[in-house]
C-alpha cells in the first residue's frame, strides 16, 4: 500500500526498514527532527550510524513481523528489502500499512520545501556536504541531507536548520531521483557508470536529462561546464524544456561562478570565482573538490536569489561562507584522514570509478609532493570492472605503490568468473609499466597485504585506501598497528 508523508509530522509514528543504512539512518535524523516518532530496524552488524541512531532516540530492533504491529502509521524500507524476502514488509503488507521505499520517502518530503537536488556520477556527496555547511554560514532555514557523515554536521548525515528548505544528495541508480521533487539542481558530471542498470552511456545520460527535464517551470539547472556530460545533458534539456535556467560553474563556464588562478599553498587549494572579490581556500586536496566547492556556492546564490528577489549575496554572507569552506575537513571516506603515525599520513577514500582514482591521486600529488604515495584499491562490481577495466588500469599513474585486491561483490549482480581482481593487477601492470611506475603487488584479500604493508611503509608515505569495497579496514589495521607501536614505544623510555 503507497503513501505520502502528511504535512505535519509531530506523533506521526515511522518504522525504518534497514535502519543502519547511511541514506535510511539520514532520513531518520530528519524525520525526528520533524517530530515523528521513529523506530527501526536492521542486522546485528554494527555500523557507525548505530551510535548516529542511539543519539537521536532511534531504537533498532532485529526483523520482526512483531515490529510493525501496534500502531504503525507508515513503514519506509531500504530498496535492499522487499515484502518477499522481509518479514516486516510482508506483515505491513498483510495489515494494510502503508509502505514507502526511502527515495519515495525522501521524494515526499521534499515536495512540501523549496527543495534542491544535487546529483552526477562523482563529486554528488561533496557538493552536498559543501553546499550545507556555506546554508549554514548563509544563515538559511534549511534541512541538509548527505550521503554519508560529515564532520561539519558532528559526525552524522544531516543537518537541520529550519524546515523552510531543503539540499540533498540524490541518487541516479536505478533512476532513484526521479522521486525527489527539486525546484534546482546541481548536476557535477556525467559519465558511465552502474553497467548494471545502465548499459552505456546514452543510457545514464538519458536518465540525467529526465531528471532535469521534470523540474518545474522556470526551474534551475547548475551545472559543470568543465565536465563534457554534464553540458550534454544540459543541452539537452534545455533543447527540451527552454524555459529552464542553466548557471554553469568551472575553469572553462562563463559568468559569475568561472574559476580563475587555482594553485596550491601550504596544504591549501585557492581559487577565485569571476563574480566575487574574495579568494576560497580549500583544506581537502584536489581541483575535482574545488569544483565541488563553486557548484555549491552557486547553489546557495541561486537560493537566495530565487527568495528575495533577486538578491545577490552580501559581503558579509560570502565571508562567512568562505570561512566555512576553508574550515571544512571533507565527509567519511571521501579523503578522510584517519590521523598520522610515525611519520605516515593514513587516509581513506570512497573513489571507486577510474575518473575520480584519476582526480584524486591527482589532488593528493599536487598537496603532497613530497610524500611517497601509497595506493591500496579494491574495485567494485564485476560489471564495473569490466566494462572500465582499461579505464582503470591507467587510473594509478599517480601512485608510487599501488596494491590490488579481488573484485569486492555486489548483491545486485552474479560473480563473473572472467573479470577478477588479478585480471585487473595483470591489466594494471602492464599499463603502469609503461609509465614508468612498475611498483605494483597483488593480494587476495586486503588483510591479506598487512604484513607486507607493515615492512613497506616508512616515514613520508602517504598512505591511502580506495574503493567501495572494504579494504578501508587495511588501513584501520595498519593505523592502529602505528599508533600501538609508537605507545609502546614512548611506555618503554625511562
Amino acid at each position: 500500500m503507497s503513501a505520502t508523508l502528511p504535512a505535519c509530522l509531530a506523533g506521526f509514528r515511522i518504522h525504518l526498514v534497514g535502519a543502519k543504512g547511511t541514506g535510511v539512518c539520514a532520513l531518520a535524523e530528519l524525520l525526528v527532527g520533524a517530530g515523528a516518532e521513529v523506530t527501526g530496524s536492521d542486522v546485528d552488524d554494527t555500523f557507525y550510524t548505530d551510535e548516529v541512531l542511539a543519539a537521536i532516540g532511534v531504537p533498532v530492533s532485529p526483523f520482526s513481523a512483531d515490529n510493525v504491529r501496534g500502531g504503525v502509521d507508515l513503514v519506509i524500507h531500504s530498496k535492499a528489502y522487499t515484502a518477499a524476502s522481509n518479514p516486516e514488509l510482508a506483515e505491513a503488507e498483510a495489515l494494510g500499512v502503508p509502505t514507502m521505499s526511502y527515495a519515495e520517502a525522501l521524494g515526499s518530503l521534499s515536495a512540501s520545501r523549496d527543495s534542491s537536488g544535487i546529483c552526477g556520477v562523482h563529486g554528488k556527496t561533496t557538493t552536498t556536504a559543501l553546499a550545507g555547511v556555506m546554508a549554514r554560514a548563509a544563515r538559511l532555514p534549511t534541512a541538509v541531507l548527505v550521503g554519508s557523515a560529515v564532520g561539519a554536521f558532528g559526525g552524522r548525515s544531516t543537518i537541520t536548520m529550519g524546515n523552510e528548505l531543503l539540499i540533498a544528495e540524490t541518487c541516479e541508480y536505478r533512476r532513484s531521483f526521479m522521486a525527489f521533487k527539486p525546484r534546482r539542481v546541481v548536476l557535477t558530471s556525467v559519465e558511465p557508470d552502474h553497467q548494471d542498470y545502465y548499459p552505456d552511456y546514452e543510457a545514464i545520460r538519458a536518465a540525467f536529462v529526465e531528471y532535469l527535464v521534470a523540474l518545474p517551470p522556470a526551474g534551475t539547472v547548475i551545472y559543470c561546464a568543465d565536465d563534457p556530460g554534464a553540458v550534454d545533458a544540459w543541452t539537452r534539456a534545455e533543447a527540451a524544456r527552454p524555459d529552464l535556467r542553466g548557471i554553469p560553474y568551472g575553469f572553462s563556464a562563463p559568468g559569475d561562478f568561472g574559476m580563475e588562478g587555482y594553485r596550491v599553498e601550504r596544504e591549501r587549494g585557492i581559487f577565485k570565482l569571476r563574480g566575487f572579490g574574495l579568494e576560497w581556500r580549500l583544506r581537502v586536496p584536489g581541483r575535482h573538490v574545488a569544483l565541488d566547492a563553486a557548484g555549491a556556492v552557486a547553489l546557495i546564490a541561486a537560493i537566495v536569489a530565487d527568495r528575495d528577489g533577486a538578491r545577490r549575496l552580501s559581503e558579509d554572507e560570502l565571508s562567512a561562507m568562505a570561512e566555512a569552506l576553508e574550515s571544512f575537513s571533507g565527509s567519511r571516506r571521501r579523503s578522510e584522514v584517519l590521523g598520522e603515525v610515525g611519520g605516515i599520513l593514513f587516509m581513506d577514500d570512497y573513489g571507486h570509478h577510474p575518473t575520480a582514482i584519476r582526480s584524486t591521486l591527482a589532488g593528493l600529488r599536487e598537496f603532497y609532493p613530497e610524500r611517497r604515495l601509497v595506493v591500496d584499491f579494491m574495485s567494485h562490481t564485476c560489471s564495473r570492472t569490466r566494462a572500465l577495466l582499461d579505464e582503470f588500469a591507467s587510473s594509478f599513474a599517480d601512485a608510487d605503490l599501488l596494491v590490488l585486491h579481488r573484485i569486492y561483490p555486489s548483491a545486485r549482480e552474479a560473480p563473473d568468473p572472467e573479470t577478477t581482481g588479478r585480471l585487473l593487477y595483470e591489466r594494471t601492470v602492464s599499463a603502469t609499466a609503461l609509465a614508468g611506475r612498475p611498483s605494483r603487488q597483488y593480494y587476495e584479500d586486503p588483510l591479506d597485504a598487512l604484513s607486507f604493508l607493515s615492512g613497506e611503509l616508512r616515514p613520508g608515505d602517504l598512505f591511502v585506501t580506495m574503493g567501495a569495497g572494504d579494504n578501508w579496514k587495511l588501513g584501520r589495521a595498519l593505523y592502529e598497528a602505528g599508533k600501538a607501536a609508537a605507545e609502546a614505544r614512548v611506555k618503554g623510555q625511562p
